[in-house]
């Protein structure tokens, strides 16, 4: 095993830059070159068919058979002639991946020769196995049949030869078994919320959009080190390893220079990811070593959430190609910074209007008051079911840590802001307002400035913070589909927006005029939402006492956390709006018990494996050398000089052979403890004995591990080192 760490990395040494494979001329000349955008659509459909995909895609609404088969004609054209001899339907089962069945565009015609056909049936349904997809109990494993319907809002894409079409994945009796689904829900139930609020401040308003900037970071590691350490194939972060004497204390690759062979990883991903039409603009180097970011221009949610889910694949892809592997798990390295996907939230009217962007006159920064205030509103009723959306397993390693973000929920707005919402909490009053008090409001928020970008800083210890013209929740897990924060932030944000318009129409219908009712809601919610604002520390020790104090949640438990989906308050917004039924939302609560319970199990037994079979026997062989010099020695000195000479070596073979015991008696106990949690059938009491019965034991037992490490001979150690992985090129 040694063997192979070090032919690992002689191998790494030896690693040339791979040159990247990206074709001449500007971006702007191959961007979407593998999508069925608009523009193709217009060339290869005809004009009845090309007025029938554009009105859906506007409306939202779906195709019928004799509409679809108009499309399908087209999109077989393009696909045949740019290559394709599969096509797919593309969806996001409950696995925080994606699914795809290939199928060729091959039948057999007359004389039993073989054509090519695509028709409408096949374009806007398929029906996959659906037996081994997550579906927490809605069926039965021998119940296989599910269905997928084409989004018609996300364009259809080619990888390789395959046509790939996004969809929906739903059960044979209807229930959803993907994001997808529900989150189109969201996002149509946000529209019609967001537009009724804006007809308050602008008639012309017909269509409000949510959307969405995802930052990703990630780890790069070479291929030949990560096939050297098991933990890292199987589980997907480091079971064990003891931090290295420079890691990330010094910030030198924050911002530093892109390794070579880094940026021709990144300029080959990229370009794969233009040409599938993903406006990917920002690369970096993230705070810990090997650690990078890339970060896309915002688009609408749906289509920002499948580009992610796109982009992440192309990476892992791409990253084959030189001879690199991509850690999306939140915290693969030990005592280092771990992974996020930050999320740029805002909405944006047809009318060109960025709601959560400051006007030009106080009209226009009355409505930006409103959707903010609404939104800080939303996040304060239910900040422990936007928790229980970004908390799941590999994320609990990170949330919480002394990074970015914590773990309780809090919104940063700005000094600026924040003034301004407690002058308005100070000045309405549940009575008339008087002109000279209408006018002083008015004269204030008329001064917010167009651009809020620089009057505040960057509170990067909030979880949920104003950043001039979008709110950025940071607490998203690197390796999660954005989907399922996504949908609890849009539900929650709609349904308070309903609230908000019934709230302001009650005062109207008492004689209020439109801007004193806004003022006057404007004002409960404030007061209401004082506990969810925070411009301090989201570290320190004094927020946790305080934020107890405020009854923000702050539940440790990720089973506990991830119950929350089932609380009244929950229930009112994902249920009461359609969003899920309770059987859905009670099965996906279900499936997120069970991959938490399972993500531990395999953690549990990949440790356990290598502690027994490769940590265990090394640490004895080098007690073993010792013991020898040690007999060595009683040989060649007298008793006086042995004591002197042979007591350090004693004592040493004393603490491994302690923690060589230790590490075999704490293994044996986490057997017996996930023997004990199997046989629970209750997927809710199965996970939180799995977190607190078994998961405590895989910090004991690395504890004993990380310190044989510092002991036991460099060159008969098994593994890769964190010193070796982290500034290996």
């Amino acid at each position: 095993m040694a063997e192979l760490r070090f032919s690992a990395l002689r191998e790494v040494f030896n690693r040339e830059a791979v040159a990247p494979q990206t074709p001449s001329g500007v971006i702007s000349d191959y961007f979407g070159e593998n999508v069925f955008d608009l523009a193709k659509m217009e060339h290869y459909l005809s004009s009845e068919a090309f007025k029938v995909v554009k009105r859906a895609i506007n409306e939202g609404k779906s195709l019928s058979r004799q509409e679809a088969g108009l499309v399908a004609t087209g999109v077989k054209a393009w696909a045949i002639e740019k290559g394709a001899t599969h096509y797919t339907h593309w969806f996001h089962p409950l696995t925080d991946g994606t699914a795809e069945k290939h199928d060729g565009f091959i039948e057999t015609g007359e004389h039993g020769k073989i054509v090519e056909k695509f028709s409408g049936e096949v374009l806007v349904q398929s029906e996959p196995d659906a037996s081994s997809f997550p579906s927490g109990g809605i069926r039965n494993t021998f119940e296989a049949r599910g269905y997928t319907a084409w989004d018609v809002s996300s364009p259809v894409f080619i990888v390789g030869t395959t046509l790939c079409i996004p969809t929906i994945f739903v059960s044979y009796t209807g229930e959803a078994l993907d994001y997808k689904a529900p989150l189109l829900k969201t996002l149509s139930e946000l529209d019609r919320a967001a537009v009724d609020v804006c007809q308050y401040f602008d008639k012309d308003v017909t269509k409000v959009i949510s959307t969405l900037g995802i930052e990703q970071e990630y780890f790069l590691i070479d291929e030949a080190l990560y096939y050297a350490r098991p933990d890292l194939m199987l589980a997907e972060r480091t079971m064990m390893g003891h931090q290295s004497s420079k890691d990330q204390q010094l910030s030198d690759h924050y911002f530093g220079s892109i390794p070579e062979r880094v940026m021709c990883f990144m300029e080959d991903f990229e370009c794969e990811a233009y040409k599938l039409g993903i406006p990917v603009k920002t690369r970096h180097n993230e705070v810990a070593p090997n650690q990078f970011e890339c970060a896309p221009i915002f688009e609408e949610v749906n289509l920002a959430v499948d580009h992610n889910q796109l982009l992440m694949d192309i990476m892992k892809r791409v990253a084959r190609r030189h001879r690199f592997r991509v850690l999306f798990h939140e915290k693969p390295f030990a005592g280092i910074n771990g992974s996020g996907k930050h999320n740029n939230w805002s909405m944006a009217t047809d009318t060109g209007v960025n709601l959560l962007s400051p006007g030009k006159n106080p009209k226009s920064n009355l409505q930006f008051l409103t959707f903010l205030v609404n939104v800080v509103k939303a996040v304060n009723d239910n900040d422990a079911l936007l928790r229980a959306s970004v908390m799941n397993e590999t994320n609990s390693y990170r949330l919480g840590g002394h990074e970015a973000p914590p773990a309780i929920i809090s919104v940063f707005v700005g000094t600026y802001l924040t003034e301004m919402l407690q002058n308005i909490a100070n000045k309405v009053t549940d009575r008339k307002m008087t002109p000279a008090q209408k006018t002083e409001l008015k004269l204030g928020i008329g001064k917010i400035p167009e651009i809020l970008l620089d009057n505040t800083d960057r509170n990067r210890t909030s979880p949920f913070a104003f950043t001039g013209n979008r709110f950025e929740f940071r607490a998203v897990g690197s390796s999660a589909n954005c989907s399922a924060a996504m949908i609890v932030l849009n539900a929650a944000v709609a349904a308070q927006l309903s609230q908000f318009k019934k709230d302001v129409d009650a005062i109207i219908k008492k004689g209020r005029n439109k801007d004193e009712a806004i003022f006057q809601v404007l004002k409960k919610y404030i007061l209401e939402s004082e506990r969810i604002l925070f411009e301090g520390d989201g570290y320190s020790k004094e927020w946790h006492a305080e934020a107890a104090k405020r009854g923000l949640c702050n539940i440790k438990s990720v089973p506990e956390s991830i119950g929350k989906y089932l609380a009244p308050g929950s229930r009112k917004v994902l249920v009461a709006s359609g969003i899920f039924t309770d059987k859905e939302l009670e099965s996906r609560v279900e499936v997120e018990y069970e991959k938490f319970t399972k993500k531990i199990q395999i953690e549990a037994r990949v440790l356990g494996d290598l502690a027994i079979n490769h940590i265990v026997p090394t640490a004895v062989t080098y007690m073993t050398t010792l013991i020898d010099n040690v007999k060595g020695l009683r040989d060649i000195f007298n008793d006086i000089e042995f004591e002197r000479l042979a007591g350090a070596r004693k004592e040493m073979i004393v603490t491994i052979s302690d923690h060589i015991s230790n590490i075999k008696r704490l293994v044996n106990e986490m057997i017996e403890a996930r023997k004990k949690a199997n046989v629970i059938e209750d997927s809710y009491k199965k996970a939180l004995a799995y977190e607190n019965k078994v998961k405590p034991y895989l910090d004991e037992i690395r504890y004993h591990i990380d310190k044989l490490e510092l002991m036991v001979d460099n060159e008969i150690w098994p593994l890769p080192k964190y010193r070796e992985m982290l500034f290996t090129r």
